[in-house]
Parts: structure tokens; sequence; C-alpha cells
């Protein structure tokens, strides 16, 4: 679980500048930041058994960011707000670690607006230029992330027509979306094949609680699904309970014939 060298962000042949701010963009030569800023997984790894790991709203805690950057293995993908203060300095500090990075992107609840993600929300009743527009904001708020992931979202994900043109702004732009599993309801991920754009799903919330025993059933669901389908993906908060938990169960995992993989290797496969 050492730091691998990785290309640096950003990559200036992956960068879109934009009055907002710096948009990723597929390189004239073809690369995606999905898969330029991906960790690499070490030739060799085992390819069944595997395990990724989410860790969400990053960014908005200074302590709470700082802990999982420090305790958590590389392996561990981390998902920022768009929200938070110094947010590309705190980016810059997770990938020297080793750690590859998500953007959380806020969208429409069930409930809304009394259950408001923030600002620049993706919403179904949008018309799609502004959708995009607020996209292009939230895409804009710091670089060197290889995809995107939901914040909220239960009524967004399940309107096709309001989730297509953000698919496929995503798709042109070369990132991966994940799902972070909250919705049963969710068509993104089949959505997002569709429009060749790399996806995946994720099997658990690890903490929908922070309490530890709901956390290792969690886990232990993980390894089983794992077991059965080759690979399993959890998403987990950044609270430092959770933080901690995922970082014991981590360091016996590899005894228990699992290996602990970055969200985008599970992608990749």
């Amino acid at each position: 679980s050492q730091r691998i060298c990785r290309s640096p962000a950003p990559d200036p042949a992956l960068v879109d500048a934009t009055a907002d701010g710096p948009l990723p963009k597929i390189a004239r030569d073809g690369r995606k930041p999905w898969q330029v800023y991906a960790r690499p997984v070490p030739a060799g790894t085992q390819t069944v058994r595997r395990i990724a790991l989410v860790v969400s709203g990053m960014g908005i805690s200074e302590s709470a960011t700082a802990h999982a950057i420090e305790t958590l293995p590389p392996e561990v993908t981390l998902s920022f707000a768009p929200y938070g203060a110094r947010l590309q300095e705190w980016i810059d500090k997770a990938r020297a670690a080793g750690h590859e990075v998500l953007l959380e992107l806020p969208m429409e609840p069930f409930g809304y607006p009394q259950n408001d993600p923030g600002p620049h929300t993706l919403l179904t009743g949008g018309d799609t230029g502004e959708n995009i527009s607020r996209l292009e904001w939230l895409m804009s708020r710091f670089t060197g992330y290889a995809g995107v992931m939901n914040y909220q979202g239960a009524r967004f994900t399940a309107s096709s027509a309001a989730l297509k043109p953000v698919l496929a702004a995503l798709g042109a732009r070369g990132l991966l979306y994940v799902d972070n599993g909250a919705s049963a309801r969710s068509l993104a991920p089949a959505l997002a094949r569709e429009a060749g754009l790399p996806a995946v799903q994720a099997t658990r919330i690890v903490d929908p609680v922070q309490n530890p025993e709901v956390i290792a059933t969690a886990l232990d669901i993980l390894e089983e699904v794992s077991a059965t389908n080759g690979n399993a993906v959890g998403v987990a908060s950044g609270f430092p309970v959770t933080v901690d938990a995922l970082t014991q169960w981590a360091a016996r995992l590899k005894d228990e014939g699992y290996v602990l993989v970055p969200v985008t290797a599970i992608a990749a496969e």
C-alpha cells in the first residue's frame, strides 16, 4: 500500500480553461481523465475478491478531510463535495498521499427544496441548458478528478429526460460515473453505459448511521458480494468513526483473501 508514481494533476492536455475555472476534457491523443487520474493497480493484482471503497463528503470539514487522507489506505477513493474552501489544495494532498479523487454532484432529491443538497443542484424541472451550466460550474471547482458521484439525487437519477444530457456531457469530458447506491430507482448506471460512459454502481452504503455494528455488518456484506461476484463497491462518509473502522478492516483484508482497489479499477474490468 505504498504511494504509486502517477500522472501529475492537472495534465494541461486534459484541461479546458473556462471563465468559471478549469473543466476536464479528453486529450487530443484520446487520453481520458478517468484513466489518467486513476490510481494505478499494480500488475499481478488478483482479479477476484476485489473491493473498492469511496469515502464521500470530503472537503467540508478540514479536520475530517485531513484525518481521512492521512489514515485511510491509498487504495481508497476520496469523493469531494464542491463547496469546501481550498479544495484544490485538498485534492493535491489527497493525490500526493496516493488517493484518486471524485467530484460529488448535488442532484435533486425527493422533497426538494425543503431537502436541498446545495447551490447549483441539478434539477429535473430545470431546462437542459441550465443544468449543463450548473454542471460546468460544479466541474470547475477543482481539477485532477477521475470522475463524479451523485450526492442525493433520488428524484433526478430516476428521470431519464433530466439525466441523459448530463451523462452525455460527462462522457464527452472523459469522466467516470459512480452511482452511490442509495436509490434503488436510479437509472444512472444503465443510462451511463448506453451513453458509452464508464459507470460503477455501489453495492452498499457502509454507514447509513454512525454505529460500529452497522458498519461491521455492511463490510461483511461487501466481502460476501465480492466473494460471489468478483467485486463489490462500498460508499461511506468521512466521519472519523467510519474512517477508523474502515482503516482497521482494510488492515486485515489481505489475510482474508480480499484486495482493496480504487473504484476506477472496478470500472476498467
